[in-house]
């Protein structure tokens, strides 16, 4: 397979039919667009550009970490379809991949939730077969982060707990971890990386990217500096709780970044830069993305794309679209009009 071209573009070059032998094959190469419109209206001189991940199969970036991690354990010989179940922690979008790849290959998917978070995810995860076990159901989104910090306190600790208990009940399963599996950021050396590059010609200058578990950042990271060593690597947190750099964890809404704690798997030793943003500016510019460039992208990536920056004038700075935005119905970035929505529908 060509480098940087796994998923779409592998069926497209084969000879004869163009038919996926199963919805794994698809997950790989996302299109690349460039940001005219939000560079114009704030002035920016630099070349503002994403990656769609919705393009995905199942619309999130952690289609590709979720594909890496269970393959991963296949070379090793740590599953089998059939006999292995797989059980993990998740919020939301890495659960989802998980939830899809299992499906195809044959695997029982256990996910553990925090409860009252991301009812769209619950909802996507239930409808995909998973089987859901939420904890602490008078647990915040804030009480959450903060436990991880803080482990003498009942919430991410609880989570972890729960899988620990899994393990002793039922025979054969593994664990999906994807804050301290190497294969997460390996994902994104092997397939995301070689992308960009291929896709922007080697003509990147920075590349910007938001840290959950650290994967996509480290990886990425590691492959474009790999070709250009001055490539700069800036990694984007939340403000309310910007733990990398050196604060302390806190409540925040922008979903899939900041958990509170620095990840293993996270490389900072690559990061050139570290830029705060808050859950209003996140929100904000997603909302930009939608009305401006007709971009229907979720919270994060509206946090990815403030850090672009004016002084970087005549940069070519790449950034991620992590999910789509359809799948924040329900949140904070949809609250507006959800409520415009069933107010105009109240006088039918």
């Amino acid at each position: 397979m060509q480098e940087g071209r796994k998923g779409v573009p592998s069926l497209l070059s084969s000879q004869g039919e163009c038919i996926a032998s199963n919805i794994t094959q698809l997950i790989g190469w996302t299109p690349l667009i460039e940001l005219k419109n939000i560079a114009k209206n704030d002035g920016i001189a630099a070349r503002l550009v994403g990656k769609i991940e919705p393009y995905q199969p199942l619309s999130s970036v952690k289609d590709r970490s979720a594909l890496r991690l269970i393959e991963d354990a296949e070379e090793r010989g740590l599953i089998s379809p059939g006999t292995t179940t797989l059980a993990g922690v998740t919020s939301g979008n890495l659960g989802i991949g998980v939830a899809f790849v299992a499906s195809q290959k044959g695997y029982k998917f256990i996910a553990v939730m925090p409860a009252k978070l991301s009812m769209d995810k619950q909802i996507l995860l239930r409808y995909l077969g998973v089987e859901v076990i939420l904890v602490g159901k008078k647990l915040s989104s804030m009480a959450l982060v903060l436990q991880v910090r803080y482990p003498a306190l009942n919430g991410f600790k609880g989570l972890l707990d729960r899988v620990e208990q899994l393990k002793k009940d039922i025979e054969n399963v593994f664990v999906i971890d994807q804050f301290t599996n190497p294969a997460n950021p390996d994902a994104h050396f092997r397939w995301t990386g070689p992308e960009i590059w291929k896709d922007t010609a080697g003509k990147v200058d920075i590349f910007v990217a938001a840290s959950g578990s650290g994967g996509t950042v480290t990886g990425v990271g590691r492959y474009l500096k790999m070709k250009n060593p001055s490539i700069k690597l800036i990694c984007v947190e939340p403000a309310e709780s910007a733990v990398i750099s050196g604060g302390e964890p806190a409540f925040h809404n922008i979903q899939g970044i900041g958990p509170g704690f620095i990840p293993e798997i996270l490389d900072r030793s690559q990061i050139d830069e570290v830029v705060t943003v808050t859950t209003q500016e996140a929100m904000d510019m997603a909302r930009r993305l939608a009305r401006e460039e007709g971009l229907l992208v979720g919270i994060s990536s509206g946090a990815n794309a403030v850090a672009a920056r004016e002084e970087n004038k005549g940069k070519m700075i790449v950034t991620m679209f992590s999910s789509g935005g359809e799948r924040y119905l329900n949140s904070e970035l949809f609250a507006q009009v959800k409520e415009e929505c069933i107010n105009i529908n109240k006088s039918f």
